[in-house]
């Protein structure tokens, strides 16, 4: 560490770890949190994986800056060729941080696994840390993180370990291969069959693992003989583990056995990127195809390598079988859901027909997302802070006088209720006969939330009293939270005002 110089401030090189927000150090965490300036890499669609590992420990008001990379695995268009663009683009970088530098901010730059292990991060420290307090915090490497995994040690007693990147030469990594007890081969992605070429050549080929988005959602482990090298990411690495090892893991085996091919039901929150969780991005990410209604499609950045399947909003059990046929032919799948996919969404429509026998070797799992109900909810206050329920008034899948029965019933227990889908082009006297019902047991004051496309363009929120609830200001996209008879509104000069339910209830 370098010592603090003059009014400058202190650069931090931080590492993340594999993947898992959870291995993140302690210190690491502190760190990322008091900081004033983050900074991430990503490539050109935005999306910085560093940035969603340490999403957890990031607070409101943190300036944050994303070094975008010119250029990837692409050819590029600078005179001075791949290099020169490079050099240019991290000199620009250099240039941005020493201006928060100068002015006495505390700067950390986030490094998946270790700053100083084939990261992007040495590339700035070697450009600033001779001018400015500086200090590398190390991260748990992507090795570490696959031999967890694979739950095999790297290496024991005196055997030799071997770290290679993928970008190396055939003969070279074949020598290097044959030589070696133990090794990790990183930076696969294009470069994974030549490697898969060199430890066959190297005779190793039968002893090697893939390993990929190790500690994540997404992991995948499997013998590398038996991989599609059109479906590795370059987030994934070859391992050879100690040869004194022992068996793998039984989970890493039995996930290896049962094939690549799952369905994962993914809520995108109810609006854009900043609602999805970094476990959701990682399943995203990680998908070779997509399946979902079609805005909700549009809400996922597109991504060549991924096939996306868009359909109607009415057809959930055939867009349910689709994706399961998709997985059963081995394919990584992600049904997006608006919201939570739980909450009168996909995850239902998936699992029912997933339980149908000819499914029963696809595995599917479910991913949790912000619902509409709790966005809403956060805009005024906490109307959701006591007992609540959720209703539909759709009665396109339950017939209307059970939903009259559910609005009386909840309307009696003094529940706070959250209606989804209140109206729509063809339903549009519901809701105008939901609110009588509700009127014979609630008083015309009572406070009811109208939340319409929260956390989107057309957001709007408003607050009114029961019975001045207009259907005409309430669309498919729109939600309402109608209070108990304990929900309070207080004005205060705030729009819209602050509505909370206290947790306590009278008597």
């Amino acid at each position: 560490m370098n010592a603090r110089r003059g009014g400058a401030g202190q650069l931090y090189g931080v590492g993340l770890g594999p993947g898992d927000p959870e291995l993140v150090t302690v210190k690491a965490a502190r760190l990322i949190t008091a900081a004033d300036v983050i900074v991430h890499h990503s490539a050109r669609h935005g999306r910085s994986v560093a940035r969603s590992i340490a999403e957890p420990y990031l607070r409101a008001g943190q300036i944050e800056e994303a070094l975008v990379y010119p250029v990837t695995t692409e050819r590029s268009s600078h005179p001075g060729g791949y290099r020169a663009a490079m050099d240019e683009f991290y000199a620009d970088c250099a240039r941005r941080l020493a201006a928060h530098l100068d002015a006495g901010r505390t700067v950390v730059v986030l490094a998946e696994g270790d700053p100083l292990f084939y990261g992007s991060y040495m590339h700035l420290h070697k450009r600033l840390a001779d001018r400015y307090p500086t200090e590398v915090v190390p991260g748990v490497t992507s090795m570490s993180g696959a031999a967890a995994a694979l739950g095999r040690p790297l290496v024991e007693a005196d055997e030799v370990l071997t770290v290679l990147p993928g970008t190396l030469s055939g003969a070279e990594l074949t020598r290097r291969l044959a030589d070696t007890d133990a090794a990790a081969v990183l930076k696969l992605g294009r470069t994974f069959p030549a490697v898969r070429d060199a430890l066959t050549a190297a005779g190793r080929l039968d002893d090697a693992w893939y390993v990929e988005r190790a500690s994540t959602g997404a992991e995948r482990v499997e013998p590398l003989a038996g991989v599609a090298p059109e479906s590795v990411p370059y987030f994934s690495l070859a391992l050879l583990a100690s040869r004194r090892g022992g068996t793998v893991a039984a989970s890493a085996v039995e996930t290896a056995r049962s094939g690549r091919g799952e369905v994962v039901v993914v809520g995108l929150g109810p609006a854009g990127r900043d609602w999805i969780t970094p476990q959701a991005q990682a399943a995203l990410a990680a998908a070779d195809d997509l399946v979902g209604y079609g805005p909700y499609l549009d809400r996922v950045p597109a991504n060549p390598r991924q096939r996306r399947h868009p359909s109607d909003n009415q057809v959930e059990a055939q867009r349910a079988a689709y994706a399961l046929r998709l997985a059963a032919d081995g394919a990584r799948v992600a049904v997006v859901s608006s919201g939570d996919p739980g909450v009168f969404a996909m995850a239902t429509a998936v699992l029912e027909v997933a339980a149908e026998p000819r499914w029963k070797d696809v595995p599917v799992r479910v991913l949790p997302g912000v619902t509409a109900a709790q966005a809403v909810a956060a805009r005024v206050g906490a109307p959701l802070g006591h007992d609540y329920c959720v209703l539909s008034l759709s009665d396109r899948l339950k017939p209307w006088p059970v939903i009259e029965r559910r609005l009386l019933a909840a309307a009696r227990a003094d529940l706070v209720i959250a209606i989804y889908n209140p109206a729509s082009r063809s339903r549009t006297w519901q809701l105008a006969r939901a609110r009588d019902l509700l009127l014979e047991h609630r008083s015309a004051h009572t406070p009811v939330v109208v939340g319409r496309d929260v956390g989107g363009p057309g957001e709007r929120v408003d607050v009114v009293a029961l019975a001045d609830l207009d259907p005409v200001m309430v669309d498919m996209r729109t939600l309402l939270i109608v209070g108990s008879s304990a929900t309070q509104v207080s004005h205060d000069g705030a729009t819209p005002p602050v509505v909370f339910t206290p947790r306590h209830y009278p008597g």
